[in-house]
């Protein structure tokens, strides 16, 4: 019962891990972010990038080798990593004590403490007992099994600083002025608007000639057939956000500048 009640909830933390590393190397909010996360942080510099992947893959296939190979071996690898992952935690700890531990990519950025160690350690003794009771697939789910599994989700979600760090990231949202918003996001709303979709036709290349951000906004300036120019407004925030345009003849200049923001 206690391995069936283990196995399921290592095959998801395998996944979710791996996951959300893989999200955190692919958009690297800052650069040398990622080097204050546990698995890149014990690479060189040009490394961290693969390291997190690698490691992210490496989870992929310890739950897919739980999942569907009747074999000890990835049973006991699991329990490697996880024995593995303890002492680099441990280290990590000791010898870089601003460095998170990285399990989640950077929803893991809190400082390595105790609950994060307590974690892989019970993490470690679940693998322990999955490799001993020899078991593959997924488990029968019966009512003593359900309550185990109840009891091992509360005390991981007890030893995980991620809650509070995700949490504290809802509460204390960054207003919108300063919440990073790719260019070619911005573009993509602009181009499934209405306001691109009316006035397409008056533009001399779907290229723009200009772009930046004020606030909330991000502007696009478009060369027209006529000579002028038109600027397209897009709002940062909301699931539809509104898309302001203006036409503005060949000898008006284009100031990047808050009046041309609110009369957009």
């Amino acid at each position: 019962m206690v391995a069936a009640a283990a196995q399921p909830i290592l095959l998801v933390m395998l996944v979710l891990g791996g996951v959300a590393k893989l999200v955190t190397a692919g958009r690297e909010a800052e650069p040398g972010a990622l080097g204050r996360l546990g698995p890149a942080v014990l690479a060189p510099v040009s490394w961290r990038k693969n390291a997190l992947i690698g490691c992210a893959i490496g989870e992929f296939g310890l739950a897919v080798g739980l999942l569907l190979v009747d074999h000890p071996a990835p049973r006991w690898m699991t329990v490697a990593f996880f024995t593995v992952a303890t002492y680099v935690l441990w280290d990590l700890r000791r010898r870089r004590p601003d460095a998170g531990c990285g399990c989640f990519g950077d929803v893991s950025a809190t400082p390595v403490g105790l609950r994060s160690i307590s974690r892989t350690v019970v993490l470690t003794a679940m693998a322990v007992i999955v490799a001993l009771d020899g078991a593959a697939g997924w488990p029968v789910v019966t009512w003593p099994v359900m309550a185990w599994l109840g009891g091992f989700v509360a005390v991981l979600l007890a030893l995980s600083p991620e809650i509070e760090e995700t949490y504290a990231r809802l509460k204390y949202r960054a207003p919108c002025e300063l919440r990073p918003f790719p260019p070619e996001r911005a573009a993509a709303r602009l181009r499934a608007s209405t306001a691109w979709r009316n006035h397409a036709h008056l533009l001399g290349s779907e290229m723009p000639s200009d772009s930046w951000r004020e606030l909330c906004w991000r502007f696009f300036v478009f060369e027209a057939l006529n000579g002028a120019e038109v600027v397209f407004a897009v709002y940062l925030s909301g699931r539809r956000p509104p898309v302001r345009v203006a036409v503005v003849g060949g000898h008006t200049p284009i100031q990047e500048s808050i009046p041309v923001s609110a009369s957009l």
